[in-house]
């Protein structure tokens, strides 16, 4: 008999965290079934991905999750969480999920709770209250999974979580799909490449804290011919091509929208470039790693462990010159830049493969039902 997961998100679009908690769901398979509640209702995009088979429900009368503290709101929410065998919640937006089962414990299944980063509000300062009410909500949880080091140091110091309880679990992508071929059509205007013309990929939602104007900027200022283009969705989608524009680069930055699967394009591209303000264990640099692309980003989060050795010198400071002439170096010297990217490939399916993350997820959710094979 499959048991049933109650996920409680602060949003169902596709970003790092959706994309991995339905990978999940698709390795559970038929070993579980799910209902999915989103903070914000009409967000929801991720379910396109979801594979077809899993047996899942977006939840039509869940109590909210989001708005000022309310014994009665976190009633409803414990009365509602009931009902499931495991609760999965996510992120701050879904904090109160936990609170309601601080407040009203009885009888309620095991909560794992996951964070994976912080928007641009809390990007260069932890914010004092949240914090205060995470130490509070948190004993709740039968553990605390963070992808990496830095939110694990936060969650010991900050969150003040006894270190039996928080679990560091990397990040994962399927590295054996990323030997393959790539799919020049999905992106037509990268068919005719110009001589000494540099291909630049970046994967992120568009949003303030991931600061996609100053790789723009960036950009702008390489001697190189290139082409930058951007995979994502948000609300900065403008404040992105009018920073093209100022640079008259307008015809270089392409904004073709999220496009998944990643495997299925990542390799068309020489370099994989980020300028943001905050990141913690990112998805998209593992992808990148997988399809064997060097990577210039921010020494932000965990980036710096997660990339080779050979890749360390193309971290930089967050400014635009230190990005630009990290990606003009690796533009001019493409069979280094090939190197780097070789030993990124190599480092990722050692280190990063899918498979070591759905077995510690398994194992965990299992631990916390009392219940250890039930998902493996």
């Amino acid at each position: 008999m499959s048991i049933h997961i109650l996920h409680l998100h602060s949003t169902f679009n596709y970003g790092g965290k959706e994309a991995r908690a339905i990978r999940l769901m698709n390795a559970f398979g038929d070993k579980a079934r799910h209902t999915i509640v989103s903070a914000m209702p009409d967000q929801l995009e991720a379910r396109a991905y979801i594979a077809k088979g899993v047996k899942y429900e977006i939840a039509q009368d869940p109590p909210p999750l989001s708005g000022k503290p309310s014994v009665k709101r976190y009633e409803a929410i414990a009365r509602y969480m009931r009902r499931f065998d495991l609760v999965l919640t996510y992120n701050w937006g879904a904090i109160d999920g936990v609170m309601a089962a601080r407040v009203f414990g009885k009888g309620l299944p095991p909560i794992v709770h996951h964070e994976d980063g912080f928007n641009a509000d809390e990007a260069e300062r932890l914010n004092p209250v949240r914090n205060m009410y995470r130490r509070i909500a948190l004993p709740a949880a039968n553990g605390l999974v963070v992808p990496s080091h830095m939110l694990e140091r936060v969650a010991l110091k900050h969150w003040r979580q006894p270190p039996e309880r928080v679990h560091r679990i990397a990040n994962g992508v399927p590295t054996g799909l990323f030997t393959g071929k790539p799919d020049a059509k999905l992106i037509p205007q990268l068919r005719k490449r110009r001589e000494g013309e540099v291909f630049i990929a970046c994967v992120a939602g568009l949003r303030p804290v991931k600061d996609l104007p100053m790789l723009v900027r960036a950009c702008g200022g390489l001697n190189a011919r290139f082409k930058l283009v951007i995979f994502g969705e948000g609300p900065e989608r403008q404040t992105i091509l009018d920073a093209a524009e100022a640079m008259a680069i307008e015809d270089q930055v392409i904004l073709p929208g999220f496009l998944p699967e990643a495997h299925r394009y990542m390799g068309l591209f020489d370099i994989f470039a980020m300028s943001s303000k905050s990141e913690q264990a990112p998805i998209s640099v593992l992808e990148a790693m997988a399809a064997g692309l060097p990577v210039v980003a921010p020494r932000v989060g965990d980036i710096p462990q997660m990339v080779a050795e050979p890749n360390q010198q193309f971290l930089s400071d967050r400014s635009e010159v230190s990005i630009r002439d990290r990606i003009e170096t690796l533009a001019k010297h493409p069979q280094d830049a090939k190197q780097i990217g070789a030993a990124n490939r190599e480092r990722a399916r050692a280190l990063f493969d899918e498979g070591a993350m759905i077995g510690a997820y398994a194992r965990l959710y299992g631990a916390a039902m009392g219940r250890p094979e039930v998902l493996r």
